[in-house]
């Protein structure tokens, strides 16, 4: 039997993150690939050689602009604007909630609740809404 971490048996906030977050790391690219990426290149044959693809003519319309990939700027910037919607959410509620009181919000709340209920009836999943 392994032997307990020391202190009161439970275990720390950072091992728990590193235990669910190094497999993560680790894991193949088609668990890591987003929604919009195609992984079935793998499968199918090699593209043709040069020889055979013929040649078309290439527009010029300048410079393409600079695409910048930048994780850190990625991770800030989502980070940043989830903070400020938040922020928003909570002072734009709190002014909210002093002009209205709380039954009305439960009112409003429940009656929209029942009108996606009941739009849920006719409307599809599969409508292209």
């Amino acid at each position: 039997m392994a032997a307990a971490a020391p202190g009161n048996g439970r275990a720390s906030a950072p091992r728990l993150l590193l235990l669910f977050l190094v497999p993560l790391l680790w894991a193949p690219a088609a668990v890591r690939a987003g929604p919009d990426e195609d992984l079935s290149h793998r499968n199918k044959e090699p593209p043709a050689p040069a020889q055979q693809l013929q040649q078309q003519p290439v527009a010029v319309q300048g410079p393409e602009p600079a695409r910048v990939e930048d994780p850190y700027g990625v991770a800030v910037g989502g980070t940043v604007g989830h903070c400020l919607c938040t922020g928003l959410a909570v002072i734009g509620g709190r002014m909210i909630a002093q002009k209205i009181s709380v039954r009305t919000v439960t009112i409003i709340g429940g009656i929209v609740f029942l009108a996606f209920a009941f739009s849920a009836l006719f409307i599809s999943p599969d409508s292209g809404f």
